[in-house]
């Protein structure tokens, strides 16, 4: 009999990698990615007794509980995992990556590629003790929300105002996760409404995503990722892969991600480490530590090695320690491209379902995900950063870069969207 596979905000287009892995899984979701992640609040508490409920009302085997979205669902998995038996990853070490402040602390204790950081008390201003240019955003975020670059002092007040006002969406939650485990005394003290400021490290920003079984196996790294920057505003334009950083240095991401992961305990876990790599100075700097792989690069690797790195997790899910290869795929490298507009506005005109397939087959190898629909106003979508505005994600598979951006270029032209100022 298949293996029954639950997994936390299943959408259709993960459903679609993770159904031609293989047939020997029964993939279930458990609850939608909109109960999750959207609203104005994440209920925690709420949202894991619906799980558990979901669980308890299974009629048949529970064989793993995964995930690769981030809060709650990362925060989740462990916790049900335990309830049911299951193998993942123990929460205190999840927790750890998560909270940005306690993850610098422990970074502390086994490596030195980090930058430099100071707690950030989001009520005072004048308790950060870093000088400009530096980046501020809580202790628990994700997709870059409230996440500020800081050129001057006199734009601290504006942003922490903002941070105040927003920042309870997810930290009454993640407060919730904490209370479950024994914290250290300095991050109890901080809490989850707490903000860090950080160095604005310099360079190419570049993913390493890994995977670690038994808590006395080596971290295992299988790809790199290039994230390269958008030319108008500090957001991503795309990921691709493979990365085109030289394999030396990349070793040395993996090196250095693996004590990380080390050092934090975790284990039965997929994870991604982000970096930047100055060039000029060959300095390596740890942007955030991450206890799941991206479903962001699932495509890509599904493009380029044949099969997604949601592979990793579902092995890990069931107790197996995954064996890294590839059984090549139809592209050389591949992309996800973010198609972005940049400021505020309404959306007066969207692709309909109908021009998002027709896109997608008159260009061969891509997958287009449209983001925003009719009517939507763009400042109140959830999961964008705070510089621009996410209308759709296009994955693409090409034969090198210049028929990537000739294949986006063409996916632009043929998704009609109108926004009004």
């Amino acid at each position: 009999m298949p293996a029954n596979v639950f997994v936390l905000g299943l959408d259709l287009l993960n459903l679609e990698s993770l159904l031609g892995m293989s047939d020997e899984y029964r993939f279930n979701r458990l609850l939608s990615i909109e109960e999750l992640q959207e609203g104005h609040d994440i209920p925690f508490a709420e949202l894991l007794g619906k799980a558990t409920a979901e669980l308890e009302h299974f009629d048949g085997r529970i064989d793993a509980i995964v995930g690769y979205w981030d809060f709650p669902i990362s925060s989740m998995v462990p916790i049900l995992a335990e309830r049911f038996g299951v193998p993942g990853a123990p929460l205190r070490s999840v927790v750890t990556c998560e909270h940005k402040y306690w993850s610098r602390l422990e970074q502390q204790e086994a490596i030195e590629e980090y930058p430099r950081f100071a707690y950030l008390d989001p009520d005072d201003p004048a308790s950060v003790d870093l000088e400009p240019p530096y980046w501020i955003k809580p202790v628990k975020a994700f997709s870059s929300e409230l996440a500020f670059r800081i050129d001057d002092q006199d734009e601290l007040p504006a942003c922490l105002e903002e941070i105040r006002a927003q920042i309870g969406r997810v930290a009454e939650g993640f407060d919730y996760v904490m209370s479950l485990i024994d914290l250290p005394p300095e991050i109890e003290q901080v809490g989850a409404r707490a903000c860090i400021a950080e160095e604005a490290a310099v360079g190419d920003q570049v993913t390493v995503e890994g995977f670690r079984a038994e808590p006395g196996a080596d971290p295992v790294v299988y790809a790199t990722v290039d994230s390269l920057p958008h030319p108008d505003v500090p957001s991503f334009e795309r990921y691709q892969y493979p990365s085109a950083v030289p394999e030396a240095v990349q070793q040395r991401m993996a090196d250095v991600a693996s004590r990380v992961i080390k050092q934090i305990g975790l284990a039965w876990s997929t994870f991604n480490v982000e970096f930047f790599w100055d060039r000029a100075s060959d300095r390596l700097t740890v942007l955030e530590v991450n206890p799941r792989h991206s479903q962001s690069h699932a495509k890509l690797l599904e493009y380029v090695e044949g099969v997604p790195n949601h592979r990793y997790m579902v092995d890990l899910g069931l107790g197996r320690t995954p064996t890294v290869s590839s059984t090549g795929g139809r592209y050389r490298v591949a992309a996800k491209w973010f198609l972005r507009h940049l400021q505020d506005g309404q959306v007066t005109r969207a692709p309909t379902e109908y021009e998002r397939g027709e896109a997608e087959r008159a260009v061969p190898g891509v997958s287009i995900d449209v983001i925003v629909g009719e009517g939507d106003r763009l400042s109140e979508l959830h999961d964008q950063d705070s510089y621009s505005y996410k209308l759709a994600q296009i994955c693409i598979g090409a034969d090198d870069e210049s028929e990537l951006r000739a294949k986006y270029e063409r996916c632009r032209e043929l998704l009609p969207f109108e926004i009004r100022p």
